[in-house]
């Protein structure tokens, strides 16, 4: 890992009409419209979308560390993210995000390591506690 403070550079383009285009500084190319709520065609990446992927991304990637430096063996996680945006004192906003992580694990002796981990991924999930609306979690664990 690299000292801190990070950086990451993203570049927007965009003409009258037609998608925004994102670049980052590693070359990664992502067209972004309006979603389809706000007159964009369904089926387009959005900035609504691209937030929600980020919380969702960061969890899980967050837990694979935490899960990783802890040596607990684990199958699968599948995680949904739910952002809600809504209008307060006359703007939009992200108003809270829900998050539903399913864990698959082995062994059912490491069940409550595993709760415990994925409890700890949540409180260090860098994206969700930057944002300024609550995220709250329901996490399950199946052993397989």
């Amino acid at each position: 890992m690299t000292e801190f403070p990070h950086g990451y550079l993203v570049r927007a383009r965009a003409e009258a009409v037609g998608p925004v285009q994102l670049e980052t500084e590693e070359g990664l190319r992502v067209d972004c419209f309006a979603p389809r709520q706000f007159g964009g065609e369904a089926g387009e990446q959005s900035p609504e979308y691209l937030l929600t992927e980020a919380v969702a991304g960061c969890f899980v990637l967050t837990f694979r560390a935490i899960a990783q430096a802890s040596r607990l063996a684990w199958q699968s996680l599948s995680c949904t993210a739910v952002g809600q945006l809504d209008k307060v004192d006359g703007k939009l906003k992200f108003t809270g995000f829900s998050v539903d992580a399913r864990l698959q694990i082995s062994d059912i002796a490491i069940e409550e390591r595993a709760r415990a981990l994925l409890a700890k991924a949540e409180q260090n999930c860098l994206i969700t506690a930057s944002l300024n609306c609550p995220v709250v979690l329901e996490a399950s664990v199946e052993v397989v």
